[in-house]
């Protein structure tokens, strides 16, 4: 058993880490403070081939797994990039596994090129308003129209939306009455964003100024048939593809950013004079941190264990849920202790930690809640009875 990086692990790390410091501290205040899409940061990884990571080779990727997807996403928000980085490039790693994994060779040589080279963005549209996680209630449809379907719905907290092209979505394209089971009768299509059919309405929020949520409004947006992912009715199970690795590398992110406002905790409390001592020096301080650092450390181990078992094709969904909730809660108290070793100065943006903070609070929401995840361990490990 060797927990240690491989090499090429290492060179991924360090390489990912050269690029995100063209990009510091200060620009990522910017972005915070005023928005836009991070576009010179989303091309300089695609420009040196990250975008495609987890992609085939054959189509312009780099043929690697989850794991090395998972120490990129951690370098990104580690660097202090947060999750203004890590989102802006999220989607794009592992959105398309379905295709990867479902669409003919025509759809993946079509569409799996244009995003890996950062000439396309995509978005992934499958939450909706009144159904949350219940993903089998969807009540997006797709009327099946000739050679095309006609899409009709609401999308809701769809990030990036504002700047991409393509959208993977999740549809009915039979209605929830006419299937046995409600994990039937869903479809999912990567196609076009195209805006005469689709209002897309940002959503203020609390953090991560610099990638857009969003609600969308679609009526009767054209689908081209070519663009069904696998066999129609089978959506839901395609979308699993998605999930575990969206969850491991929300889970790298988190850790990244705990380790980031960690990092400006112990320098703040080596430099911050008080009483003629550092405050370091306190008990008080350091007990805090260094309990978060362990914290982190241990979740990490569970990103590496969830993102190896899905790379070996082993069931990991446990493993992916347990790293996202360990990891989530570990960064937020990191950035909290973060904050509070600054005192006064923590609620202050221009100390950083105050955004590390706000953006902590996604990832213990998104992309699942903790309190699912505990539902998931209690019935799928446990063999508890299911509670909803």
């Amino acid at each position: 058993m060797n927990f240690a990086l491989t090499d090429e692990q290492q060179h991924i790390r360090e390489a990912v880490s050269r690029i995100c410091a063209d990009f510091d501290a200060d620009y990522w205040l910017e972005k915070d403070r005023h928005g836009g899409f991070p576009l010179d940061f989303h091309q300089a990884i695609a420009k040196a081939g990250w975008l495609g990571i987890c992609m085939p080779t054959e189509y312009g990727g780099s043929g690697l797994g989850v794991a090395e997807a998972a120490i990129m996403m951690q370098a990104i928000s580690e660097s202090g990039a947060g999750m203004s980085g890590a989102s802006a490039i999220h989607m794009n790693i592992f959105g398309l596994n379905p295709v990867v994994v479902y669409g003919t060779e025509a759809q993946k040589r079509r569409m799996l090129p244009p995003l890996i080279e950062g000439r396309e963005k995509a978005c992934f549209a499958v939450t909706e308003p009144n159904t949350g996680l219940n993903t089998t209630q969807l009540k997006t449809f797709a009327k099946k129209d000739g050679d095309r379907y006609l899409v009709s719905g609401r999308k809701v907290w769809i990030s990036t939306a504002q700047v991409t092209e393509k959208m993977l979505l999740l549809a009915r394209t039979t209605p929830l009455d006419a299937v046995k089971k409600p994990t039937q009768g869903l479809s999912l299509f990567y196609t076009n964003l195209d805006r005469r059919y689709v209002e897309v309405r940002e959503i203020e929020k609390m953090g991560r100024k610099a990638v857009d949520s969003n609600e969308l409004f679609i009526d009767e947006l054209p689908v081209p048939a070519e663009d069904l992912i696998g066999v129609e009715g089978e959506g839901f199970k395609q979308i699993l593809h998605g999930m575990n690795p969206e969850r491991v590398l929300a889970a790298a992110a988190a850790i990244g950013l705990g380790r980031a406002a960690l990092r400006r905790a112990a320098a703040y409390a080596n430099e911050r004079i008080v009483f003629d001592r550092p405050i370091g020096k306190n008990q008080g301080v350091q007990h805090p941190l260094a309990k978060c650092w362990m914290e982190l450390e241990a979740a990490s181990l569970m990103v590496m264990n969830a993102a190896w078992r899905y790379d070996q094709g082993l069931e990991c969904g446990a493993e992916a849920n347990a790293a996202k909730y360990l990891s989530g809660e570990a960064g937020f108290r990191a950035c909290e202790n973060a904050v509070l070793t600054h005192g006064g100065f923590g609620y202050a943006k221009e100390y950083h930690v105050e955004r590390y903070m706000r953006e902590a609070m996604l990832l213990r929401i998104a992309p699942i809640s903790i309190q699912l995840i505990m539902c998931y361990i209690a019935e799928k490990v446990l063999g508890l009875p299911r509670s909803y």
